[in-house]
């Protein structure tokens, strides 16, 4: 594949891996601007796969993280994944607005279970 402004592919990709996937911080790392890296991933599929693979892998982390909180009897944690994951199941949290003419609008949330 050539280089990214005087950088290997492969040193693009462990700039990637090594900041999780977060491009601009990619880039600083590597010296080029975040256009740049963002560009090699438009242009590269091996580059872009790293990208994927590093925010899949930081995904994995935070549920794992987030499933410990959830045993651990995190109320917020688990509030959350009820919202979220448990949304089939009828955990929705429903925002209402409502409002009068010249009158500020009054936001009202209603839980359902």
């Amino acid at each position: 594949m050539g280089s990214v402004n005087g950088h290997s592919a492969e040193q693009v990709i462990k700039a990637i891996m090594d900041n999780h996937g977060l491009l601009a911080a990619a880039a600083r790392d590597l010296g080029v601007t975040r256009k740049t890296v963002y560009n090699y991933v438009k242009r590269y599929p091996t580059i872009a796969q790293a990208v994927q693979d590093a925010r899949d892998t930081t995904l994995d982390m935070a549920e794992g993280q987030l499933m410990k909180a959830v045993r651990n009897g995190n109320v917020t944690a688990i509030m959350f994944l009820l919202k979220t994951v448990g949304r089939n199941r009828g955990y929705v949290e429903r925002q209402e607005v409502a409002g009068v003419t010249d009158q500020p609008i009054v936001l009202k949330v209603v839980y359902d279970k």
